[in-house]
């Protein structure tokens, strides 16, 4: 049976036919840990006597964005990052700064460690990120855990975290964006609540509902609803929901957007799974990404793996999902049009592909502890998720 929560982020489906080894995970930080993996060429890159600076970012209980602000106020020195690591895990990844220094720099705090690496003639990119290699405790699994071998079967979802976990609102505020209903985005990202969050949020968020406690509501708002204290003072100023929306960091207010588009992407993904479609192997006239990450048509090449559209403006309608986004689009009543957004043309987004599988490499299993490398763009969780086949994910550690 799927979980409430799953069907509330599109995904109506498990990719495997394994019957689920129970267990949780993150009981500790110390029980997911994760790496990041860049590409070779990189790697050369990192050996220049000044320049870019490249640092590993260690962090154990703090997120990358919150770690880099920190670093950014006590230090003076602002880093970029490749990808985003989760706060409940022990991570390592590569920053690097955004000007050319020779300045030697480390840090040692107590959640998170800076070392540099060494020197980048040009600033690193996403391009250079690959992937992500992971070690998972799963506590409390039963013996069937060693029978999992599907590994190379699982579609490429989007996880939890891309929605919000305990309180999945991100895609509601991105479609209320594209809507260009600016009042009810602000109304979500402040009072939505969600039965997976906890009591006291909720409290805080039951407040928020009401215009006339916003000035209560901002006084009793905890350090943790950083985005929600940005929205709520503007409002209180300006009354604006446009203004308010706007005084978020443009990162946020794409990745809403993004996020409705993960929506949409899950459950074209559930919807073709359900009607039998080949997803695991491209085939004629499918659009397929080639080993070295370039987009083209079908040619018969071992190496490329089956992409499907990932709707915005530009949306290419020529692929076999179309069908299946078609009548996704018509019931959430929105058109590819919509996500070119006059009123705020910097959140547009032109759409593009993903791989409709996790490509899984180095798959491990010793005693309770699952090790493998994922591609960029994946997410652990969805792969964790076919293994434990959990009745209540968040419960769970999802």
């Amino acid at each position: 049976m799927i979980p409430k929560i799953d069907s509330e982020i599109g995904i109506t489906v498990y990719s495997t036919k394994f019957s689920g080894s129970g267990g949780t995970i993150k009981n500790q930080n110390d029980d997911f840990i994760v790496s990041e993996i860049i590409t070779e060429k990189a790697h050369a890159m990192i050996n220049e006597d000044s320049g870019y600076a490249v640092y590993k970012l260690k962090k154990n209980g703090i997120d990358t964005t919150h770690a880099l602000n920190e670093i950014f106020k006590k230090y003076g020195v602002r880093l970029k990052a490749l990808g985003l690591k989760d706060a409940s895990a022990i991570t390592e990844q590569f920053v690097f700064t955004t000007n050319k220094t020779r300045r030697d720099f480390e840090v040692q705090e107590p959640k998170y460690s800076l070392k540099k690496i060494g020197f980048s003639s040009k600033p690193l990119s996403k391009k250079n990120m690959i992937g992500n290699h992971f070690q998972i405790k799963i506590n409390d699994p039963t013996t069937t855990l060693c029978d999992f071998n599907e590994y190379d079967k699982i579609l490429n979802f989007y996880g939890y975290q891309r929605f919000g976990s305990q309180r999945p609102v991100t895609h509601l505020i991105g479609k209320s964006l594209i809507q260009k209903d600016f009042g009810m985005a602000v109304e979500l990202l402040l009072s939505f609540t969600s039965q997976y969050d906890t009591s006291k949020n909720t409290e805080i968020r039951e407040v928020m509902k009401d215009k006339s406690r916003f000035s209560y509501a901002m006084s009793i708002i905890p350090n943790g609803m950083d985005l929600e204290k940005i929205v709520l003072k503007q409002m209180i100023e300006h009354n604006d929901p446009v203004l308010a929306i706007r005084a978020l960091p443009l990162s946020i207010r794409r990745f809403f957007v993004q996020s409705y588009q993960s929506y949409i992407f899950n459950k074209t993904l559930s919807a073709s799974f359900e009607n039998n479609e080949e997803l695991f192997s491209p085939q004629e006239n499918d659009v397929c990404y080639d080993k070295n990450g370039n987009l083209g048509k079908f040619e018969n090449d071992p190496y490329q793996r089956l992409s499907i559209p990932f709707v915005g403006y530009s949306y290419y309608k020529k692929t076999r999902f179309h069908h299946y986004i078609k009548k996704i689009l018509e019931d959430e009543q929105i058109t590819e049009k919509d996500f070119f957004v006059k009123e705020m043309q910097e959140i547009s987004n032109d759409g593009g592909f993903r791989n409709s599988s996790i490509k899984c490499d180095n798959y491990k299993l010793e005693d309770n502890i699952v090790s493998f490398s994922l591609s960029r763009g994946s997410f652990a969780t969805i792969l964790l998720r076919e293994i434990i086949k959990p009745d209540k994910p968040l419960l769970s550690g999802f």
